[in-house]
């Protein structure tokens, strides 16, 4: 599918057949959003499939992000789709390897936290937008910080996944806000960014806060306390061009 919001650039799902890894063929499904400025910025890119396990999945998620990096300044989405039918079988089997060595511990934590981070456009009414989701996150026992830096609105949450994926459906279907004629309407131009397993270097927060940063030096700063810097360098510095 495709849709082009005005200032959100393009985005499109991809699927391809890859034969033979792993002795048998693999459906991969690839979602590009590519921003505004597009090719001199490397696309967003989500992999999934029902043939490989999540973690394989972010392997080939993040070789494909190292070899869009290579492509700057270029049409790149061709180039990718033959790269990685070239090379799945490689990362397939490297993500193996790092697999064997943690599967004591992936098995302890496959219903372990999880974490979420959202992007929304706008707040109209942001004194009830933000009593909503403080209750929200109350309500679910997440835990994190709704972020405010400029024009720049970010929802980090960490939980139990049941929990952020509630989040999301009441996100989504709930008359959260008001549009232009101050009537109630729900949420159009949110944007996950990122959903993934909180991982060793993490760290969890221990509640829900909501905080306004006035220089971007003081939002990495927040992300970098809590050991996510690579999250704040992948999704945070396209928001702020």
């Amino acid at each position: 599918f495709f849709y082009f919001p005005e200032t959100c650039g393009i985005s499109f799902r991809i699927q391809i057949g890859v034969k033979e890894v792993l002795d048998t063929d693999v459906l991969l499904k690839l979602l590009f959003h590519l921003p505004v400025n597009y090719p001199s910025t490397v696309p967003d890119i989500s992999v999934t499939s029902d043939q490989l396990t999540r973690a394989q999945c972010m392997d080939v998620r993040e070789k494909l992000l190292e070899e869009a990096k290579k492509h700057l300044s270029e049409p790149m989405i061709h180039d990718l789709i033959l790269w990685v039918q070239q090379h799945l079988k490689d990362v397939i089997k490297q993500s193996a390897t790092v697999c064997n060595e943690k599967t004591t511990l992936s098995k302890a934590t496959e219903d372990g936290i999880w974490m979420l981070l959202l992007h929304l456009d706008h707040m109209r009414a942001k004194a009830k937008y933000v009593k909503t989701v403080e209750k929200w996150a109350s309500n679910l026992r997440l835990t994190g910080r709704l972020m405010f830096m400029g024009k720049i609105i970010l929802i980090l949450l960490q939980g139990d996944r049941n929990s952020i994926k509630e989040y999301l459906i009441l996100q989504k279907t709930s008359k959260v806000d008001v549009d232009s004629s101050g009537r109630k309407c729900k949420e159009k131009m949110m944007r996950v960014l990122c959903e993934t397993e909180l991982q060793s270097q993490h760290k969890r927060f221990q509640m829900f806060e909501v905080k306004e940063y006035s220089a971007p030096e003081e939002l990495q700063k927040e992300f970098e306390t809590a050991g996510l810097t690579t999250l704040f360098s992948e999704f945070v510095p396209p928001l702020l061009k």
